[in-house]
């Protein structure tokens, strides 16, 4: 039996801010021993960051984000308490806690023990290590979510992912070309091989003059592109308020959200243009193609076809880089500089490789 301590360490957000503000390390945070049922006690290995985290860290107040609370949402580990369920201590699992899950619990993945329900999390396939499977759940869940149960994406079908280098991106472009659909992705040069090497059939660099919008406006692919996600979360309205030009009638553009950045006005501002774009009346110039905003949530069900495709070998799993648990600071220093291409992986147990 292993023996389960009272106390760990934990990266916990204490406040509105940058990483380096809210977050601080705690060395006595509690062990969430006593479980409900249907829940497991997880020895966490790795944890993944996630673009929503930082942004929710420097967005809400703390009222709103229930703070204090372990900070981020992906995760892989071993069950050291199965309490009941399906699964057996020892079982290597991924998974993540949810922002609605995490304002209930109080639980995140930084931390060396969590407990979570057994409906979010799968076990870890042979082929995938605890670093890689950490990053896979959130990423892979909002792009399924958009590609698959929203947009419906089929065979032949062309599909236009704005971010491509993105971990949500990357995996669009997997989940695509998985479905048989022919794949059109964005991203700055400097990341095209990595793009095509995730699967992208065609590559557009929007860093080169006239800019993304003017060159699709200017010139639009001869077949309009039946589904747009903007895996990017662009906060500007322009790629969907032009997109009449690009994205076939019966078409969707998909984004994966309009966060901003900072509360500073210009950010502001362009959200609420962005949120006008969509909602405008087609007499009042709207241009009349479906818009979708899906909210990531849990579905036990995706998370099995998801976790399929990566022990059939269909997805890849894709890390940046690797930090230690006494790094996260530096490991939010990278994924702050949005140029990460993959998951940027803290690795919570030491002596995992």
């Amino acid at each position: 039996m292993v023996e389960i301590p009272d106390v760990q360490q934990a990266w916990v957000v204490i406040r509105r801010g940058r990483p380096s503000h809210a977050l601080e390390l705690k060395s006595d945070w509690p062990v969430p021993k006593k479980l409900e049922k249907g829940e497991v006690l997880v020895k966490v290995q790795a944890a993944a960051l996630n673009p929503i985290g930082w942004k929710l860290m420097r967005v809400l107040p703390n009222f709103l984000a229930k703070r204090p609370h372990v900070a981020e949402h992906d995760f892989s580990g071993v069950i050291v308490d199965s309490n009941g369920t399906e699964f057996s201590n020892g079982d290597p699992i991924y998974g993540w806690i949810p922002s609605d899950l995490q304002q209930k619990t109080r639980q995140g993945s930084i931390q060396q023990y969590l407990r979570v329900p057994v409906d979010y999390i799968v076990p870890r396939p042979p082929n995938v290590t605890p670093i890689q499977a950490a990053g896979i759940t959130l990423a892979t869940t909002a792009a399924h979510q958009a590609l698959v149960a929203v947009a419906k994406v089929e065979a032949e079908q062309t599909v236009f992912i704005n971010g491509g280098s993105t971990s949500v991106g990357a995996y669009g472009i997997q989940i695509a070309k998985a479905k048989g659909a022919k794949v059109v992705a964005t991203a700055s040069g400097k990341n095209e091989a990595f793009v095509k090497s995730m699967g992208a059939d065609e590559f557009i660099d929007y860093t080169q003059e006239p800019g993304l919008v003017k060159r699709l406006t200017e010139h639009p692919p001869s077949t309009k592109y039946n589904i747009i996600y903007d895996a990017a979360g662009l906060i500007d309205p322009a790629l969907y308020s032009h997109s009449a030009k690009y994205l076939a009638p019966n078409g969707i553009f998909i984004s994966t959200g309009p966060i901003p950045h900072t509360l500073s006005f210009s950010e502001v501002w362009k959200g609420i243009r962005t949120m006008f774009a969509i909602s405008m009346p087609a007499w009042l110039g709207n241009v009349n193609r479906r818009y979708a905003l899906p909210m990531v949530s849990n579905n036990k069900e995706h998370l099995i076809e998801i976790q399929k495709l990566f022990a059939e070998g269909k997805l890849k799993p894709i890390v940046d880089s690797v930090y230690k648990f006494e790094d996260t600071l530096q490991a939010y220093d990278r994924i702050l500089t949005t140029r990460a291409t993959g998951k940027v992986v803290v690795k919570v147990d030491p002596t995992v490789e």
